[in-house]
């Protein structure tokens, strides 16, 4: 394989600043006419030679991760080995890469020297910005002789693929895991007493207890008091539906409206399933994509997060009326149903809660929703022009008819949950834990 020498751009400059050397030499002293082209045939000569002393490639390698997290930095590692180089600049390397990984479609690093190892080696680290399968297409490596003029540079074709898969920092977090291990929905599936509608045992009354869990029957019977032991409801069946239309394709803290909902979803979900009720996902934009069986294991968590890595991102208003009642047709028993969504236009949230209407009267809802910190921030600024001031009225108002639609939500039963990106996730637990108590969903 052959690696063409090319010229720097300090060779460049150098010729550049010639220029104006030569056409003074031509005119001061027209007989020395000679020395310009000579000196840019021995700065060609030049160059030249100092390509050939960078060496030739012997060897080359490009390791990238077969796996990441979306919004979760990876790391890629470059070395190349060269042989015959009288210089040990580092190697600069390029990468074709997927937009997802970047979204300038590349990446540029530079590999210096390991003396121990021998070979020139970098990283580059890329945070992925969307789920899906992202290629790393092509190579570049160029390097230079020891006077920095000359240089070499090979392409190769690489077949590398990342596959990006939902970030699941939070249900890895230790705050999370020490819940499960303490909080009544611990690691191991056990009973849970003293709640639920489940008989499980009698046990002796003791100052503290609630009294409506007296049985006065076996109390009568034994002379003493009694208390009712109920086992924690179970079994329960929870989806988490999301849009994944246009609107939840915005990004907020740098991410798309719909990581950050799938992230909260699935952080959700663990727990869930670790407490003994079944889980779904469903997905929908212009028509339902995505609708999974129904999960009853912890174990089987993998196919939760399986199925969510392949909801897709979509530049289009999704149908509400088509998505909720193909979900309502295919619930059979009453359901927790958790809406993560969001609206821009007043218009497109009528067929929304139009939608939503008819699903509660069957199933509880939960309604999650990002607060649009952006929105805030314009509104709450002092403005001191008046472009700043219509920006901020225009923010004042998408923020009121925001309140209305979540207001009309929570006048047709649905239960909302919106907060900061960041925030949604644990918020949704806190909420799953108190409907669970209250055995809303059976």
């Amino acid at each position: 394989m052959t690696f063409p020498i090319v010229p720097t751009a300090r060779a460049a400059w150098l010729a550049a600043l010639a220029a104006p050397l030569a056409i003074v030499i031509a005119a001061a002293a027209p007989q020395a006419w000679v020395v310009a082209p000579a000196a840019g045939a021995a700065l060609l000569a030049i160059v030249l030679l100092d390509g050939i002393l960078a060496g030739r490639m012997a060897d080359w390698r490009v390791h990238v991760p077969a796996d990441a997290e979306v919004g979760e930095p990876l790391t890629v590692l470059a070395m190349a080995e060269i042989s015959g180089r009288a210089s040990r600049a580092p190697v600069d390397i390029a990468l074709a890469v997927d937009p997802r990984l970047d979204p300038a479609g590349s990446v540029r690093f530079a590999a210096p020297f390991a003396p121990g190892a021998g070979v020139w080696q970098g990283t580059v680290r890329v945070a992925p910005s969307r789920r899906g399968t992202a290629a790393v297409e092509r190579v570049w490596l160029r390097w230079t002789g020891p006077l920095g003029l000359g240089a070499r540079q090979a392409s190769h074709a690489l077949e590398s693929e990342v596959r990006i898969w939902p970030d699941l920092a939070p249900v890895r977090s230790p705050a999370l895991q020490a819940f499960l291990r303490d909080a009544q929905f611990g690691l191991i599936a056990r009973r849970i007493r003293g709640e639920g509608t489940q008989f499980e045992a009698l046990s002796e009354y003791e100052p503290g207890m609630d009294r409506r869990r007296i049985d006065w029957k076996a109390s009568a019977r034994h002379t003493r008091l009694y208390a009712r032991e109920n086992e924690s409801e179970r079994n329960n069946q929870i989806v988490f539906a999301f849009d994944c239309g246009q609107a939840m394709c915005e990004p907020v803290g740098g991410l798309p409206r719909i990581d950050r909902a799938v992230t909260a979803a699935l952080t959700a979900s663990y727990v869930a399933l670790k407490g003994g009720d079944r889980v779904a996902l469903f997905g929908f934009a212009q028509r339902p994509e995505l609708s999974t069986p129904f999960v009853g294991d912890s174990r089987n968590f993998h196919r939760l997060q399986r199925a969510a890595a392949g909801l897709d991102y979509h530049a289009q208003e999704p149908n509400f009326t088509l998505a909720l009642a193909t979900l309502a047709a295919r619930l059979q028993r009453r359901s927790l149903v958790v809406l993560f969504s969001d609206f821009t236009d007043p218009t497109g949230a009528e067929l929304m809660i139009e939608s939503v209407g008819r699903l509660v009267d069957r199933h509880l809802v939960l309604f999650v929703t990002i607060e649009d910190e952006d929105l805030a921030s314009l509104s709450d600024t002092e403005p001191d022009t008046l472009d700043a001031l219509a920006t901020a009225v225009a923010a004042d108002t998408l923020l009121r008819q925001r309140a209305l639609v979540l207001e009309r939500l929570r006048q047709m039963g649905v239960d909302i949950i919106e907060a900061p990106w960041d925030r949604i996730g644990y918020r949704l637990i806190d909420r799953y834990l108190e409907i669970k108590r209250a055995e809303a969903i059976g």
